[in-house]
């Protein structure tokens, strides 16, 4: 009877004791971890909160979950690392990935494992419009303070980090909205929106009408671009590229103001002059016949969908009207006519 009663208690202490440890284990891993950050001077003096009470913390590339963990205890945020990781074995979340994190209000130390483990990170975005050229990316790209020190890089350096090979990289950086992380830099987003441009072409391509007078997919991409920089209305994009392509089937010079624009650089104030439409550069159409050597932009898709499948109304010429249109002329004569009445005493002879 004696043995029975010392088992019984001896069961009861156990339990109780167990029931403890459990308690205290629960209460470390379940517990918002932001109950323990009043522990810690340095949480003040290391992390600053947002609007809505949130910590922003950074898991640098390389860094193992031992190393997260113990720097989140010492910051007071996490009471003991070795508890942390032995939940992440039972849990089977051993690994984190490099970010920039939330700690927010309601995080505990389970949901920090599984927070870190499947990336659950900061997303920012980027938008690039259509009709943008390369150095208006690279100007971009380097007013964001993640992205400054690409300042540092010349164009070559920095298209070799973004796996870009040809010499000319206009016109092949797809026009778009790009989520990016902190552990991004200015090339991976350059990568992306390369990737993006070959595939939207691909794809375009593939699907192009007959009888064009492209020898390659390039050179619709040429078209587009010009097509992108010339108007900004979707109803108009056909009809532009239509224009051009009867051109060139005709051996006619293009004579399209934003190629010339292109060509002049950073010499261009603004003003486009009769003089510069007589200055030779390898884009001036003007001068040239056929397409200029590269594209002059970084055109969306609807630019490329029209360059390979341009309409087939008459039209030869086209004037802006001053409201962002155009009048479409299928004569010469018919044209003069729509520039003295659209452009007055301006030069628009297209």
């Amino acid at each position: 009877a004696i043995f029975m009663r010392v088992l019984i208690l001896s069961i009861l202490v156990f339990s109780f004791g167990l029931a403890i440890v459990l308690l205290d284990f629960s209460q470390r891993i379940l517990n918002p971890v932001f109950a323990q950050r009043v522990q810690s001077p340095l949480i003040q003096e290391s992390l600053v909160a947002d609007d809505l009470g949130r910590y922003k913390w950074i898991i640098e590339r390389g860094s193992s979950q031992n190393i997260v963990f113990q720097k989140l205890h010492k910051i007071g945020f996490v009471d003991s690392p070795d508890l942390a990781k032995l939940c992440a074995k039972i849990l089977g979340q051993t690994t984190v990935q490099a970010g920039t994190y939330w700690i927010e209000k309601t995080d505990t130390v389970i949901s920090l494992i599984a927070k870190f483990h499947h990336g659950e990170v900061i997303v920012n975005r980027l938008t690039f419009p259509e009709g943008w050229n390369f150095s208006e990316w690279r100007e971009h790209l380097s007013s964001i303070p993640q992205f400054a020190d690409s300042r540092l890089l010349s164009d070559e350096e920095l298209l070799l980090q973004a796996g870009f090979v040809s010499v000319y990289p206009e016109g092949w950086f797809f026009p778009d909205t790009y989520n990016y992380t902190s552990v991004d830099k200015a090339s991976d987003i350059l990568r992306h929106a390369n990737e993006k441009m070959k595939r939207v072409l691909e794809e375009e391509w593939s699907g192009r009408s007959e009888g064009l007078p492209y020898d390659k997919a390039y050179d619709a991409l040429i078209m587009a671009s010009i097509i992108e920089k010339e108007t900004g209305l979707a109803q108009e994009r056909a009809i532009i590229a239509g224009v051009f392509v009867k051109r060139l089937r005709l051996g006619m010079r293009l004579e399209t103001d934003p190629t010339v624009i292109y060509g002049l650089g950073k010499k261009f104030n603004g003003n486009l002059r009769r003089s510069h439409l007589r200055q030779k550069t390898p884009y001036n159409t003007y001068i040239i016949k056929g397409l200029p050597p590269t594209p002059i932009a970084m055109p969306g898709r609807a630019a490329i969908q029209a360059a390979v499948h341009p309409s087939d109304e008459e039209s030869l010429y086209f004037v802006a009207k001053g409201d962002g249109s155009h009048f479409f002329s299928s004569s010469y004569e018919e044209h003069k006519d729509a520039v003295k009445k659209y452009q007055l005493s301006k030069r628009s002879r297209k």
